[in-house]
């Protein structure tokens, strides 16, 4: 048996290399960072999560005195990327981008992914997102009636592009034809920009993506919208309808897209992290690019990695009862 003598000495050295430990990680993380960082997006590139990230990580890299490298991994609906980011180094060198796709509806959808929601710290919401449907300039119908009247006419026959299944891209599609009751085909892609460009080209009949990188396009009459799943028109898009507006408003299409890093990434670095993101929102060059791009930063009250943590949480639940079918 040990003596109490003995037990109180290992007490002593274990409270020695807890506070050694603890001093250690104090001065890692007021030296952090030393060296560039990177941010992993789960969609190729000029997709809404691209466009946010790169809009955020200049303004980020700013605050914390280094470049954000981002470094696009496209594939499985966002997996393959978040797969990579929880292999990382826990040092806060590395971190991603997410939405409720790639950070709550994917671990329905697949089941089998070598992470899980606790593999991720959350860092900060840094935007929040508007669906869109938007078809391609001939396709015959002019509106929304019209659409899902020629949709029922014809079942199977249009097709909707997506980033990927379990991207929210897919959530818009899945939330749109569940609400207009039609049958749709879902084409997936590795991002949202290949999905709008064979749109553009007619490849395909429409696309299911956010305001924040259809805008442009629709703008420029490249492809036509149709409806935007809001409660509000967007000032970017004023002649598009909203749900309500154009008879569907079981269809909403609301999201966020937020950072995260891998488990174990010290508090201190957390929060570093989050004060460079709370910064970055702030700044005038994200406001005016968000404005452009229909997408909302955070409420001050949001900014917190609590609050990122409740909506995974929330929207794990959410679609694990919406897409039980879609389980791989």
């Amino acid at each position: 048996m040990i003596s109490f003598v003995a037990k109180r000495a290992l007490a002593a050295i274990a409270a020695l290399s807890l506070a050694t430990f603890s001093l250690a990680t104090l001065a890692f993380a007021q030296d952090f960072p030393k060296r560039p960082l990177t941010m992993i997006v789960p969609f190729a590139a000029g997709g809404t999560s691209d466009v946010i990230a790169r809009t955020v990580a200049e303004q980020m890299g700013i605050a914390l005195g280094q470049t954000i490298v981002i470094e696009n991994v496209a594939g499985a609906g966002g997996s393959t990327a978040l797969a990579r980011a929880s292999r990382a180094e826990p040092d806060g060198y590395t971190i991603a981008i997410g939405n409720a796709g790639t950070n709550a509806a994917t671990y329905t959808i697949y089941p089998k992914l070598p992470f899980t929601p606790e593999s991720f710290v959350p860092i900060a919401m840094v935007a929040k997102t508007f669906g869109v449907i938007a078809l391609r300039k001939d396709f015959p119908a002019k509106d929304l009636k019209e659409f899902i009247a020629y949709a029922k006419a014809n079942p199977g026959k249009i097709n909707l592009g997506h980033a990927g299944v379990g991207s929210s891209n897919y959530l818009i599609c899945k939330s749109f034809v569940t609400a207009a009751g039609v049958d749709a085909t879902l084409v997936g892609y590795r991002g949202a920009a290949p999905a709008l460009t064979d749109a553009i080209g007619s490849q395909i009949d429409g696309v299911c993506d956010a305001a924040a990188s259809v805008s442009q396009s629709i703008g420029d009459k490249l492809v036509r919208g149709l409806v935007v799943g809001s409660t509000v028109r967007l000032a970017t898009l004023p002649d598009l309808p909203t749900s309500a507006e154009a008879g569907l408003p079981d269809f909403e299409a609301q999201g966020w897209n937020g950072l995260f890093a891998p488990k174990g990434t010290p508090p201190a670095i957390i929060a570093k992290l989050n004060a460079a993101a709370r910064t970055a929102v702030e700044t005038d060059a994200v406001k005016k690019r968000f404005a452009d791009l229909s997408t909302v930063a955070p409420d001050p009250d949001e900014h917190t990695p609590e609050v990122l943590q409740k909506l995974v949480t929330r929207d794990v639940e959410k679609y694990r009862k919406m897409l039980a079918d879609d389980a791989k």
